[in-house]
């Protein structure tokens, strides 16, 4: 799949970080649990450079719990990272102390340095970055405890630059969310696609369906069977068979029984993208 997206703002955005840079202690990267890999934008390595690295794997509650935790291990594994998973529904007092915890052990030795120059100050101030649509206002409400970022189902919802106060220990800037022009691995494409990283508009929502039913048959197939009524021979058909059979157990038919490819597709990707066909993730370490 060939999905490319880079609107003006997001031009805008990366200066906006690069700009902001020099004011920030450690980055917090958001990324996507079903697909940390695919969700980090490689034009974020380019302009944090060196910077100490939180990377939260936001919607885990969505994603393979065996696979997460792998990835919480790769990550941790990096020198200058640290990593966390997150969803909405985790209490607030534990991703904070957590949040906390990992910030001031990434920023320990420049606020040792501040210390020794008699600076009093010891706020770590951290910049919130990932790609659109991946949870970053949700993930800032939830540890603020208010409203104090915008947030939406779309992408591009965050447009200007946020100073928000965690507490005295921790000041978070909130920016938008940034693509990269041009996705040069189509799988990469489809993982951001089906997600909802890009907008629907974009990129085929069949074509993305299909190949969708091709990864849970070979890698998920009891959810794919237990959510659509299929059995194992189902499975044994190309993804077009199975998306017919799905089709006809779901009502998708037209007149003359003729198959609503486009209302079965939509129905699959809503249904993934929800965690109705179960926790799934889509690319490991």
């Amino acid at each position: 799949m060939h999905v490319q997206w880079f609107p003006g703002h997001m031009a805008k955005t990366r200066r906006l970080i690069q700009e902001q840079l020099k004011l920030v202690d450690v980055v917090i990267e958001i990324v996507d649990a079903r697909i940390p890999q695919s969700s980090r934008n490689p034009l974020i390595d380019e302009i944090v450079a060196n910077k100490p690295r939180l990377i939260i794997l936001n919607k885990e509650d969505l994603s393979d719990e065996n696979i997460t935790q792998s990835w919480l291990q790769y990550f941790n594994k990096l020198n200058q990272y640290k990593a966390l998973k997150f969803n909405a529904t985790i209490l607030k007092t534990n991703i904070l102390n957590a949040l906390k915890e990992a910030v001031l052990t990434l920023t320990a030795e420049k606020r040792e340095k501040r210390a020794l120059k008699g600076i009093k100050s010891q706020v770590a101030r951290s910049m919130v970055v990932g790609i659109p649509n991946v949870g970053k206002s949700t993930f800032i409400n939830n540890i603020v405890g208010k409203k104090a970022a915008k947030t939406g189902n779309k992408p591009g919802v965050t447009r200007g630059k946020q100073w928000i106060r965690l507490d005295h220990d921790i000041e978070l800037l909130d920016t938008p969310g940034i693509l990269w022009p041009k996705f040069e691995d189509p799988e990469v494409g489809f993982r951001l696609a089906v997600t909802g990283a890009v907008n629907d508009d974009i990129f085929n929502i069949e074509e993305g369906a299909l190949k969708l039913i091709r990864f849970l048959a070979v890698q998920y197939p009891l959810l794919l069977c237990n959510r659509y009524k299929l059995n194992n021979d189902d499975l044994q058909n190309e993804p077009i068979g199975i998306m017919e059979k799905m089709a006809y157990n779901r009502g998708c038919i037209l007149s003359g029984k003729r198959i609503d490819y486009a209302k079965i597709a939509y129905i699959i990707i809503n249904e993934f993208r929800n965690g109705h066909i179960g926790r799934i993730s889509l690319e490991k370490p």
